[in-house]
């Protein structure tokens, strides 16, 4: 007989003066431990199957803690805060994944523990500002317009590979001065050998010793040394050609430590460029299939993105126009609740915590459910429906900061979130402002690599607009 399991609800809200050692412990998850493995290593439907039978706050075991940690999954607002909003380092990126991705494709702003994320983070914000950002849109927009330039009246396309068609031609241009397009499969397929290779090898209890040369780890390592002479080879060029327009790694170039004084080596700024590359190419990319997709079922909503942009003239857009793309923006937003490109994430606690109300001990694996809790039917209303007017001015109102996150929260939140933005929300005014997209397929398969992809083709028929 299959056993009835019922939701926990949250924990009673503790006396701010209760001690994190009086906390209950955090409920263990009652999955049967098949179900339980499965959804762990399905990091965006599983976090809602955990949620909604063991509650926002779960305990999740699948082997002794003395062969692998415990996780407490959190997927409430207040939760997630007390794990994202900690800023003294003591809830670290000192996870199974993060030590992978480190040996894997090295030390970045993604994966640093605290104490070196931190002078590392001071180094490059200044590269990150606004108006800097603001000068790349131009960039999004050409390469946008040079890929809807290609659709012919009635044409048949893939936009999951026109979507990362774009993505590439406009980051070889805004940041690395060079044009990748030519390189784009054999970039997604190292990217996606040495990500997978790493999050795989990091949920296994059991891992074989690092040293051993296993036929995945000589393929990733052989993926990551491309990464790298890539990465390398544009550094260099940069360097040799000062003047060349490769805004970013020129600026990681000049970059220093406003309290040292250090620049950034060779080996640190090749290191950025790899998840630079990956985070402005794959997520933008499923972020951009998937918003283009949805307009391709709802064409009130399409008409009236086609309507705004229109609004602003025939011209290039640039950074300038999106105080005017305002619905445009509140579309992206909205395709980020419902399909963030990373659907969780990973931290460890060094020190006993209060999360949600319950005390997770020092050494817990602690992970956070960005899709679960942009999901949840407790926080939205209808919440599976694709509705841009969730985000409109005034609608924000009560809602908790905590329950939309696609860029993360607190101190180690997305660097690069403006760019993510900015590019998603030009590209898809610049195409919708040419052509009417129909969405062929009522369904966006999905698959985890280490952030969300379309799982094959996403079809759609796109007409020139008169």
């Amino acid at each position: 007989m299959t056993a009835v399991l019922h939701p926990r609800t949250a924990a009673p809200a503790p006396d701010a003066d209760t001690p994190i050692d009086q906390l209950p412990e955090a409920p263990r998850n009652p999955l049967p431990y098949r179900q339980r493995l499965a959804a762990v290593k399905s990091y965006h439907t599983g976090t809602e199957l955990l949620r909604d039978v063991g509650g926002p706050v779960t305990r999740i075991v699948l082997a002794p803690r003395w062969l692998m940690s415990p996780i407490v999954l959190a997927t409430s607002p207040r939760a997630i805060r007390d794990v994202l909003g900690v800023r003294d380092g003591t809830v670290d990126k000192m996870s199974p994944v993060f030590a992978e991705l480190r040996a894997i494709l090295g030390e970045n702003l993604v994966n640093l523990p605290h104490d070196r994320w931190l002078p590392r983070r001071r180094t490059i914000q200044p590269v990150f500002t606004k108006q800097r950002i603001a000068q790349l849109g131009g960039h999004a927009t050409a390469a946008a317009a040079s890929v809807v330039g290609g659709w012919g009246d009635g044409d048949r396309i893939d936009l999951s590979a026109q979507a990362r068609a774009l993505t590439m031609r406009a980051l070889g241009k805004s940041v690395f001065g060079i044009d990748l397009e030519d390189r784009t499969e054999l970039i997604e397929e190292h990217l996606q050998t040495a990500l997978t290779y790493a999050v795989r090898r990091a949920l296994r209890p059991v891992r074989s010793p690092a040293w051993l040369p296993t036929p995945r780890r000589r393929r990733a390592l052989r993926a990551s040394a491309e990464l790298r002479a890539l990465a390398n080879d544009i550094l260099q060029q940069c360097r040799a050609q000062p003047e060349r327009e490769a805004p970013l790694v020129q600026a990681l170039i000049a970059a220093t430590d406003p309290v040292t004084g250090r620049a950034l080596t060779d080996k640190e700024i090749c290191d950025e460029l790899i998840i630079f590359l990956f985070a402005g190419h794959d997520t933008v990319a499923t972020t951009l299939t998937y918003t283009l997709w949805q307009l391709g079922r709802h064409p009130q909503i399409q008409q009236r993105v086609a309507d705004e942009v229109r609004g602003l003239g025939a011209h290039p857009l640039t950074g300038a126009d999106l105080t005017g793309l305002g619905y445009t923006h509140q579309v992206v937003k909205e395709a980020l609740r419902l399909c963030p490109p990373a659907p969780t994430g990973t931290r460890t606690a060094t020190r006993d915590l209060n999360v949600g109300g319950y005390r997770v001990p020092a050494g817990t694996t602690l992970a956070f459910g960005r899709m679960a809790v942009q999901r949840d039917p407790r926080l939205w209303d209808d919440p599976l429906a694709f509705d841009p007017d969730r985000f409109a001015p005034g609608r924000a109102a009560g809602r908790d900061r905590w329950q939309y996150l696609p860029f993360g929260g607190g101190p180690r939140s997305c660097i690069g979130d403006h760019f993510a933005m900015m590019e998603a929300t030009l590209a898809v005014a610049t195409l919708i402002r040419e052509v009417e997209i129909e969405s062929l397929e009522q369904s966006f398969p999905l698959a985890v690599h280490f952030t969300l992809v379309a799982d094959g083709p996403i079809p759609a028929r796109v007409s020139r607009r008169r």
